[in-house]
């Protein structure tokens, strides 16, 4: 089984991050392969940066020229696209917010998302409601760093992450989602501390994905999803 995973951001670095995440938590046997956006934000932190982020996301999914794969996991926690890349391609489709808020609901009745900076509190709540799965959300805190400081100091983002946890714990949450996916490798360290599960939104996809390949599921085409209507679509600059 071979699962693409899909960088928000042009930054390969974290491309290189979230892949070994996600290899981790694959089952023997299958393959990930990540793929960076040649164009777009360098790190995603808003809703501009966002729409940005969800075009180059399917332009470099509509590009690709790379051996068969089974699934792809997108890597972007609360960013758009999710939608279209499920109209543009032909296998499923697991993205790490929604995977992760699905596990969450199953290990407690309500759950919180400690995410980088406040800005993006926003895009997650909508992302997770169109999921289905706000609801369950007691809340969404942010860290107060962006998403490139992350990997930086990583005492400060356990920190960090530790002091937006217990605010979401106050608040109600039974369990805890990293609401990015730079902040995969913090579930043990914190878990134990804080006593809460945690779950990683990279690694629940992944699992999510080889459940459906496994079950010979995929993307429905009867009504929302169904393959985009044939017509002419320019991608990028005309050229001069």
């Amino acid at each position: 089984m071979r699962i693409i995973v899909t960088n928000c951001n042009t930054t390969r670095k974290m491309t290189d991050e979230i892949v070994l995440g996600a290899r981790s938590a694959a089952a023997a046997g299958t393959t990930v392969t990540g793929l960076t956006p040649a164009w777009g934000p360098a790190s995603a932190e808003g809703w501009l940066d966002s729409y940005l982020s969800a075009a180059a996301v399917l332009d470099t999914l509509r590009t690709y020229d790379g051996p068969r794969y089974d699934a792809v996991v997108l890597a972007g926690f609360g960013e758009h696209g999710r939608e279209g890349v499920r109209e543009l391609v032909d296998v499923p489709v697991v993205d790490i917010t929604e995977a992760a808020a699905h596990l969450a609901c199953l290990l407690g009745r309500r759950y919180g998302v400690v995410t980088t900076l406040d800005r993006s509190r926003g895009q997650i709540e909508d992302s997770l409601e169109t999921a289905g799965v706000a609801r369950n959300c007691a809340a969404v805190v942010g860290t107060g760093l962006g998403v490139l400081d992350l990997a930086d100091d990583p005492g400060r983002t356990e920190s960090a992450f530790l002091a937006a946890a217990e605010r979401a714990r106050d608040a109600g949450a039974e369990v805890l989602v990293l609401g990015c996916a730079g902040m995969t490798g913090l579930q043990r360290a914190v878990g134990e501390k804080l006593g809460l599960p945690v779950v990683d939104g990279v690694a629940a996809a992944v699992k999510l994905a080889e459940s459906l390949v496994a079950l010979g599921l995929a993307t429905s085409r009867a009504g929302s999803y169904e393959k985009p209507l044939p017509k002419g679509r320019r991608w990028g600059r005309p050229a001069r």
